[in-house]
């Protein structure tokens, strides 16, 4: 007997179809009726009849004929939405499809009429910040290898033995936290950690994404394959299935203080895997666990003894959202040295502030990194540029510092928190739960991408202004009657400003929890979540610097700039027209914005900045420097971290190159 899944206003209906003539109208009639008989006053209806509704599917929120039958409309067990006319939706309803969210159709070779799935095999020790980030993004599925499934086999029988025994261990056989010293009887051991993770699922907010819950549950994956948490390689495989099937349990982002392990959004992980709570996946949408999981054929977790605590205790949310956070810096910070490189072109500035001898003075890597990526867009040996001959012989000395300075404050900052996010055993008994490491490594993060915003900034109030740009004011014909850029720059002040408050340290927070056995805690999940909305901001920024830099060409024609430039200049082009007058400029600005972010991992197609800019690069770096090898993350030491804001000042103009 085929059944169907149901959302009528927030709540899942399990409807059986007794035939196969039955219409989609009848589907929805049967599922309101049975809402109505949940409810003591009907749901505020008098009868089925007056119920007015359209049906929408789960995945894609594709409409529903009513008049079609649902063997010719539906699969079996397919989940559809009810959609009540006239409903205004509650401010904690839960959507069936997340905002945003947006599927990876992947085509992976094919061999015989198979299609090859594509796995990461993890052991626990090997995952990089790019892989995690890839799994994310559904790119990827899971397994272990033949070493991990050992070391789990290993440590679950270190487990089924002190159990056996009935030795007294802290979070097998006793309480949690204050609780420490209550022993448990064995009887009630599985009870112990079903109760572990629905009293700890305590989070607030909106949920995460499902890109981010599936970083959070590879993540987990990855330590509990270390082999030193005690879970069951049952249990472990059904997890990974729950992965490999994008089941993924509904994480409220806010609840954790980053101690004993992120608990709360971990929780609301492992609740959804034991079948309770709400769970999403690209077949469901948001319903009830057990429904989703049953959908794709598989069975809720029955937890072991010590299998709830393995699960839970980590810092897995800040380390997940550390790695998107490590990862989106990195690539805004490589194509905010291209952006600073044409605005510089634009205000007609020098590049004998990025000479390698004022770089090797003081050889701090990341500032010589990117004074050679501004030598190899605006060299004008190996690409002549019209705007810099039109200033050849100008009588400026030197530029602001928002120009000349960008290698020192531009470092790549993002090297340091990336050797913080190298995996460690987190699940091992003691204090590695604390997520202090990752914590102050995020709030430096935040502060060091914070600044290519600041600059950012300050260059679109030189491009705009017509005193310090020589261009027409707000970079708009027909000033007064058009505002061009005037709303674009305040939007970027708003955002910078912003992000000073956002910048302040979670780290040096602490709150006495449970009972002041947890007297001293890190706050990390507020570290990464603020770090990853002050990127949000940072790349907001630049798009808006692009656009001004962009618009700042066209008042500069027919003169050409150098020809990587000149690409950068095509690409946005390609998606946004130069502004005549004034018009609608938010969706230019999110246009702008889709250029900065990494799409190729995501099946997008559509070119970033970088992707343009990259091959010149390269080139140069092949031809000027042979010897030079792309810097590792590795090889920073800590004096990397200093920020620095000002360089001599008796640099000669470009005339004298």
């Amino acid at each position: 007997m085929p059944r169907y899944t149901v959302h009528v206003r927030g709540e899942w209906l399990a409807v059986p179809c007794l035939s196969s003539t039955n219409t989609i109208r009848w589907l929805g009639k049967e599922a309101v009726r049975r809402y109505m008989k949940n409810k003591p006053d009907n749901g505020g209806f008098a009868s089925v009849e007056e119920v007015k509704f359209y049906i929408r599917r789960c995945k894609g929120l594709g409409l529903l004929d009513l008049d079609d039958t649902v063997e010719d409309a539906l699969e079996d067990n397919e989940f559809v939405e009810v959609v009540i006319e006239g409903d205004i939706m509650s401010p904690d309803f839960i959507p069936s499809q997340p905002e945003g969210v947006h599927f990876n159709f992947i085509m992976y070779p094919k061999l015989k009429g198979v299609f090859l799935v594509q796995y990461i095999s993890l052991d626990g020790n090997s995952l990089t910040t790019e892989d995690l980030v890839n799994l994310g993004k559904g790119l990827y599925k899971i397994k272990l290898t033949p070493e991990a499934e050992a070391k789990v086999n290993q440590s679950r029988e270190v487990i089924e033995r002190i159990v056996k025994e009935q030795t007294v261990v802290y979070g097998i056989t006793t309480g949690f936290g204050k609780f420490a010293r209550t022993v448990i009887p064995n009887s009630n051991l599985r009870e112990l950690q079903v109760n572990l993770v629905r009293s700890h699922s305590a989070g607030v907010g909106k949920p995460l994404s499902p890109e981010r819950s599936r970083m959070l549950l590879a993540l987990r994956i990855n330590v509990l394959a270390k082999g030193y948490s005690g879970i069951s390689l049952e249990t472990l495989q059904q997890v990974i299935e729950a992965f490999n099937a994008s089941c993924l349990p509904y994480i409220p982002e806010k609840g954790t203080v980053g101690a004993s392990g992120d608990l709360a959004p971990l929780s609301h992980l492992a609740l959804g895997l034991i079948g309770e709570g709400k769970m999403w996946s690209p077949k469901s949408g948001w319903a009830d666990a057990k429904y989703v999981l049953e959908a794709h054929g598989l069975r809720p977790i029955t937890l072991k003894p010590k299998e709830g605590l393995a699960l839970i205790n980590g810092t897995q949310m800040i380390t997940s959202l550390g790695c998107e956070a490590v990862e989106r810096a990195g690539a805004i910070a490589r194509q905010a040295d291209i952006i600073a490189a044409l605005t510089l072109e634009v205000l007609k500035g020098t590049t004998r502030a990025f000479d390698t001898d004022i770089h090797a003075v003081r050889p701090h890597r990341g500032q010589v990194e990117v004074a050679f990526r501004f030598r190899s867009l605006l060299d004008s040996d190996h690409h002549p540029s019209e705007i810099a001959e039109s200033h050849r012989f100008c009588d400026r000395v030197q530029d602001a510092y928002t120009m000349r300075c960008c290698p020192q404050v531009k470092t790549d900052f993002y090297f340091f928190p990336k050797m913080v996010f190298a995996e460690r055993a987190e699940t091992i008994s003691g204090g590695n739960f604390h997520g202090e490491y990752p914590a102050k490594a995020l709030d430096y993060l935040a502060i060091g991408v914070h600044e290519l915003a600041a600059i950012s900034e300050r260059r679109i109030e030189r491009l705009c202004n017509p005193s310090l740009s020589e261009l027409p004011a707000f970079l708009v014909t027909e000033g007064g009657l058009n505002s061009g850029f005037m709303i674009a720059h305040c939007t970027a002040a708003a955002l910078v400003s912003e992000n000073k408050a956002l910048c302040h340290p979670s780290s040096v927070d602490s709150l006495s929890t449970s009972a002041a056995t947890e007297d001293h805690v890190s706050m990390g999940g507020w570290a990464a979540r603020k770090a990853l909305r002050v990127i949000e901001h940072v790349e907001q920024v630049l798009a808006i610097e692009l656009l001004a830099a962009c618009q700042g060409i066209e008042f500069l024609r027919p003169l050409r700039t150098t020809t990587p430039l000149e690409k950068v200049y095509d690409l946005v082009r390609s998606v946004v027209r130069p502004w005549i007058k004034d018009r609608f400029m938010a969706p230019d600005i999110e246009a702008a914005h889709k250029l900065l972010v990494e799409q190729k991992a995501s099946g997008m197609c559509s070119r970033t900045v970088w992707e343009v800019a990259k091959p010149y690069i390269e080139k140069y770096r092949r031809e000027h420097i042979p010897e030079s090898r792309p810097i590792s993350p590795t090889a920073f030491s800590l004096g990397s971290l200093e920020i620095h804001t000002g360089v001599g000042h008796n640099h000669r103009h470009r005339d004298e190159c």
